[in-house]
Formats: structure tokens, C-alpha cells, sequence
């Protein structure tokens, strides 16, 4: 409209007596209107399929409102040091998630896009969420780019054939999005593995790098020697990461020719020093990394900061079957093994290298044994200081031993050193984990320790405590008297959050309990 005050309109838009301004806006409506009735419609596009069936039981009404409570999370807390005494629903979804595909129910037509928005939020739920979500979750994130995270990660909305129709097995295997073809693999080995041996072995030489990893790492689940001709021709894959996964595997299975290489090469590096008795371990390590050493994966350059010999001995005994030991050592337990001294300074490297493979081989009296006393310091153990691989040595034990080994350790060295520890166990904590888990918080608080450093081994209990837990924690809720010398307001906090602790256990029983009423809704 600038200038119409001071230049009049073209006269056909001004007639019929009107002002330049009034004129010009009419004319520009008109004109709006004429370009729009002439557009052409857009042909339509084609419809999407429909939502496959999901044959799966519905959710019990009670369990669908706890999903929408948890999805909306009301109650998140806010920011800042202290939670308050509300529990944190957020925090309790991944739970959920693994209770209800346990009880196999489908989720809820109208939850799914909440679901797929939570799911794309955290990685972590994506693995249960697509679960649950099924064949309709997979179906709706292919019509939003947003969630195009369920049609390449976890596999559990890929739909798949019958298994025993070849001709369909084999066109998903050759033209399905790489979650649908992760989880027919997995689908026909459990059933076959000769089977999916083949399946794999008819596109190995054409899949991507990142492809063939984790195919390859599909097959630890069942993995046997039957697998070992075809994990001895990924030895010589042209990706250092498949060569290596390889090599991994093979070390697992310790009648492999790989394994039996392995431990002539780490043999001839480990022995008695037969001058000094029988009673001590010498250390020879390998002086080059030879090809050969390299088609069975040992890397040749070490890390910044390790020196070669040491970097190749640890590669070898790691990968050397255990059982080897005690027959290259005097014929001693893995106990008498490892309090043997070790010369020249390899005792570190040679134990650490043990842990590696009783991880690896999935050895529960090894990892025993180089784990040690649960009394004992943890930087003066006989095996390894690294609280990450100490947690994958508890876990192989069996969850009996391993609940007894770590409720000691927490006995006697606090929550701080077992925090890391305490997620290699079954949730709920097994009695023993429990009740150490919450004496130790309980001598903190008498102690006036100062209580936001213990808010992380708190919210890991309010999710991993056993419910039934909740009455005998009822007197922890009271605000208790702090000692000189403590953190000001520490009562408060303490009793806030076993306050948290309790109605948070309390309301873990009631969305077990919902799942589990046989009553759907």
C-alpha cells in the first residue's frame, strides 16, 4: 500500500468510484481468488498399507492408565539437588516395558505415538518400546521421518515369514531393511544354524562393513563349533573390526583350531622358572607380531602409552583357552595359579590379561578367583582394579554367588566403590544385595554423610530393591537427628528420599501386580 496516497492506481482498479488504497486491496483479492480456483487439483497419492494384525492379548485397564501416567511423567522431578519424596515415573517406563512384553500383551493402538517419541528420546527404551509396539509400531514409524530410528534399530517390530516358506525367507533376507533381515537371522538360527550359516554366507561378500559386524556378532547367541569354519573366514575379512569379533568368538569356543594356535603361541611365553624351584611364573613375551599372528587378530601397534611385547602377550593369553594353565603350570588350581609370584613385573599384565579371557570364556571359577576376597582392597586383588571389568567378572558367576560376593564387598567398602558393580544384578537385588544395599545407606544417614552423594545408588535402589521391601523400610522415613559435623539439612534430604524410596517400591508392586491381573481389558 506505500505511495498509493501520492500515485493513483492503473484506472482498472479504481473504477466504480473507489479510493486508490480500497481499490488496490480489492483487486488483490480478486486476484487471489481467480490464481487459486484455477490451480489444478494434485493427483492423490497411493494409501498405505494396513497396520498388520497384532494377535497378541490387550493390556488389563489398569495396566493401559499406568502407561499413559508413566508416558505423560507428571511427577518428573525438577531440577536441583533435592527430588523431594515423589517418585520419579520416568525412571520406572524401562521396567514397565520389560514386565508387559514378558506377560505378552500388545501395546495400545492410541499409546503407540507416545511410545515412539519416548523411544526416540532414549535409546535405552527403544529395544523393549519396539517390542511392545510390534509389527503396528514398526508400520506407523514408517510413515514419520522421526521415527525412522524402529526401522534400523532394535528388530522387534520386524514382521517375518513362516520360517519353512524358503522363497519368502529368502526374498526378506535379500530385500528387507537391515532390522527386518537382523531379526531372521536370529529367527532362523535359533531354529537352524546350519541354515543361517548359509543364509549369511549367499550376501557376505557384498554387505557393508558395519553390516557384516553385526551379523557376525549375531552369532554368539548358540554359537558352537559348527560355527567355526565361517568364523575362520572372517580371520581374513578386509575390516579390522570383523577380523577382530572373529577372533573373539573363536577364543570362546576352546576346541577351536584358533584356540589351540592361541595357546601354543601364549605357551611358549608363560612357564615355571624351573631355577628358582617350580615356585615362580616367568614371562617371556613375543618379540615381533609375525602375519600370522595378525590373520588371527592380534593388533600390531599398541595404544599410546603400551609398549609392543606387553601389548602382544596380552592379546595372546587372552585369547589362549584357560584349561591350558593349569597343565603348562605344575598341574595347579586356577587359585594356586594366580598367588603364584610372577617375575620381572608381568604379574599385572599377566592377570589382567586372565581376567580378559575368564570374561571372554565365560569361566565363573577363573573370574572367582581373579575378582578375590570381596573383603580384600580392590586395588591389591589378585586380578584387575578397573571397576568395569570387575563387573563383568561378577557376572559370570552364578546369581547366587555372585549376590553373596557383592553384598560382602559393599560390607566392607561402602556404596561408592560397589555402584558399578551393583548393575550386573538381577532386578529385584536378590535379598542378601538388598538388605547390604540398605544398611549402608542407613549407617550414611546416622553418620550425617553428606546426602547428594548418595542420590545415584538411591534412584538405582528405588528401581532395582525388591518391592516386598517397602514395609521394612518404613522407619527409615522419619527425620532423623543429625550429629555434629553434618551436611546442614541432611535429615531432611535422608528423609525425603526414603520417603521416595518407599512410595516409589510401593508403586512398583501395584504396576506388577496390574500386569500381571489375567483380567484384560
Amino acid at each position: 500500500m506505500l505511495g498509493t496516497d501520492r500515485r493513483t492506481p492503473p484506472p482498472a482498479l479504481t473504477g466504480g468510484g473507489k479510493e486508490g488504497p480500497v481499490a488496490l486491496l480489492d483487486a488483490a483479492a480478486l486476484h487471489t481468488v481467480r490464481r487459486r480456483a484455477g490451480l489444478v487439483p494434485a493427483r492423490a497419492g497411493d494409501r498405505p498399507e494396513s497396520a498388520p494384525h497384532d494377535g497378541r492379548r490387550p493390556l488389563p485397564e489398569a495396566a493401559g492408565r499406568r502407561l499413559v501416567q508413566l508416558l505423560d511423567d507428571r511427577s518428573a522431578p525438577s531440577g536441583g539437588g533435592r527430588r523431594g519424596a515423589t517418585p520419579d515415573l520416568g525412571e520406572l517406563l524401562p521396567q514397565w516395558l520389560t514386565a508387559a512384553n514378558q506377560h505378552g500383551y500388545r501395546a495400545p493402538a492410541d499409546a503407540l505415538p507416545a511410545l515412539l517419541d519416548a523411544a526416540r528420546a532414549r535409546t535405552d527404551l527403544r529395544p523393549q518400546t519396539l517390542l511392545f509396539a510390534g509389527g503396528r509400531g514398526r508400520w506407523l514409524a514408517g510413515l514419520n521421518p522421526e521415527w525412522k530410528f524402529a526401522l534400523r534399530g532394535a528388530p522387534g517390530g520386524a514382521r517375518l515369514p513362516g520360517l519353512q516358506d524358503a522363497g519368502a525367507v529368502h526374498r526378506l533376507w535379500e530385500e528387507g531393511l537391515f532390522a527386518e533381515r537382523i531379526a531372521l537371522l536370529s529367527a532362523v538360527r535359533a531354529e537352524d544354524a546350519e541354515t543361517a550359516r548359509t543364509l549369511l554366507a549367499t550376501t557376505w561378500a557384498t554387505e557393508r562393513a558395519e553390516d557384516r559386524l553385526m551379523f557376525l556378532d549375531s552369532l554368539r547367541a548358540g554359537l558352537s563349533a559348527a560355527d567355526e569354519p565361517f568364523l575362520e573366514k572372517a580371520l581374513s575379512d578386509r575390516s579390522r573390526n570383523v577380523r577382530s569379533t572373529a577372533a573373539e568368538l573363536l577364543s570362546a569356543l576352546p576346541g577351536s583350531a584358533f584356540a589351540r594356535r592361541m595357546a601354543a603361541r601364549a605357551s611358549t611365553c608363560v612357564s615355571m622358572d624351573r631355577t628358582g624351584g617350580g615356585q615362580v611364573v616367568v614371562v617371556e613375551a613375543p618379540h615381533e607380531c609375525d602375519a600370522e599372528m595378525q590373520r588371527d587378530g592380534v593388533l600390531p601397534t599398541p595404544p599410546t602409552g603400551r609398549g609392543e611385547r606387553s601389548w602382544w602377550l596380552g592379546q595372546l593369553v587372552e585369547a589362549a583357552p584357560l584349561d591350558i594353565w593349569p597343565v603348562r603350570l605344575g598341574g595347579r588350581t586356577p587359585e594356586e595359579i594366580v598367588a603364584l609370584p610372577v617375575l620381572d613385573e608381568w604379574a599385572d599384565e599377566l592377570h589382567a590379561a586372565w581376567c580378559r579371557a575368564a570374561i571372554r570364556q565365560r569361566d565363573a571359577r577363573w573370574s572367582a578367583v581373579l575378582l578375590g576376597a570381596p573383603s580384600a582392597s580392590p586395588s591389591g586383588g589378585p586380578g584387575t582394579s578397573s571397576l568395569a571389568e570387575r563387573a563383568q567378572l561378577l557376572a559370570t558367576l552364578p546369581a547366587a554367588e555372585r549376590s553373596a560376593w557383592l553384598a560382602s564387598f559393599i560390607s566392607a567398602h561402602g556404596l561408592s566403590e560397589a555402584f558399578q558393580l551393583l548393575g550386573v544384578c538381577a532386578v529385584p537385588w536378590a535379598e542378601p544385595v538388598g538388605r547390604a544395599v540398605v544398611d549402608a545407606l542407613e549407617i550414611a544417614r546416622d553418620a550425617g554423610s553428606y546426602p547428594w552423594s548418595f542420590s545415584g545408588v538411591m534412584g538405582l535402589a528405588e528401581r532395582c530393591l525388591d518391592p516386598a521391601e517397602a514395609a521394612r523400610l518404613e522407619l527409615l522415613t522419619a527425620t532423623p537427628d543429625e550429629p555434629e559435623g553434618a551436611s546442614p539439612g541432611a535429615g531432611g534430604y535422608w528423609s525425603e528420599a526414603f520417603q521416595r524410596l518407599v512410595s516409589t517400591l510401593r508403586l512398583r508392586a501395584s504396576m506388577l501386580a496390574e500386569l500381571a491381573d489375567a483380567r484384560t481389558g
